[in-house]
């Protein structure tokens, strides 16, 4: 199989501290640092949110202009991708980042149990952002929690709320979400093919489940996800010692299977997404 594998990086996200993992990106710097040893590694996709000088998440648009601005400078042409999710803010606050026109941000277009609380996307919630990224030229990665969620993004496609060709990530082994669970991978990658024929997929397992979903996903020739947001550890026993780690784990995954990984010019052709003035 040559068809080349994109890997996002997931660096930060809303949940990990460094009392989880002494490794785990806080300030801007720390992010910044992170995201380029990550691009140095072979992942084409930083996904990115942002904390507080407290440590604790936020969806404020200053905060993730400064990690964009330092990303684009020291990781030339990687593709930024900023989250719209619920735990860093409530309501419109959740796409007050999407003027800075990155070049995707996360969407996702249904609610659906967490381990402690529902995550809450109602529609009108979903179809404002989803206007926002039209407006601003922003692609988005729909994160699919629930196969409703697949089904969904093709009913936006198709009615024009959103732009095709879609992005679509499965995201598995989230507690009281869709399982880490291979047979129902094979069921989601049917169904987006037979609603999205034109659509590309991704793959990110949490917690222990993120290396055997990596495998999954690169071994049926979609793309996938690593990163200490989903998964501090190597393993039951090791922490991850850098987000760096857990790419280059994926990268070897990839090299098993004969897929090349795809450096940013070739996911941002993959993607569709405008090239950068470097």
């Amino acid at each position: 199989m040559s068809h080349p594998c994109i890997i996002c990086v997931a660096i930060t996200g809303s949940l990990p501290t460094k009392a989880d993992n002494p490794a785990v990106p806080i300030s801007i710097s720390e992010q910044v640092e992170s995201t380029h040893e990550s691009f140095e590694a072979g992942a084409s996709i930083a996904h990115c949110h942002v904390r507080d000088d407290e440590g604790k998440p936020t969806s404020d648009p200053e905060h993730f202009a400064r990690l964009k601005e330092g990303i684009e400078r020291h990781c030339p042409g990687m593709i930024v991708q900023l989250s719209t999710g619920g735990r860093s803010g409530a309501g419109q606050a959740r796409g007050g980042m999407l003027p800075l026109k990155p070049d995707m941000a996360s969407l996702s277009v249904g609610s659906n149990n967490f381990p402690t609380r529902v995550y809450e996307n109602p529609p009108d919630l979903v179809d404002w952002l989803a206007s926002e990224m039209l407006r601003n030229d922003v692609k988005p990665e729909i994160e699919a929690f629930d196969l409703s969620h697949v089904i969904q993004a093709a009913i936006m496609q198709r009615d024009g709320r959103l732009k095709g060709p879609l992005y679509v990530q499965f995201v598995m082994g989230v507690k009281n979400a869709m399982p880490a669970d291979e047979r129902i991978l094979d069921i989601y990658i049917e169904t987006l093919k037979r609603y999205a024929p034109d659509a590309t997929w991704c793959a990110a397992g949490i917690g222990a489940a993120q290396l055997v979903v990596n495998e999954w996903a690169i071994a049926k020739g979609g793309h996938t996800r690593a990163g200490l947001e989903d998964n501090v550890r190597l393993d039951r026993t090791t922490l991850a010692p850098s987000n760096a780690a857990l790419v280059k784990r994926a990268v070897a995954i990839c090299e098993r299977y004969d897929r090349p990984v795809a450096d940013w010019k070739t996911a941002r052709r993959m993607l569709g997404l405008r090239m950068p003035d470097l």
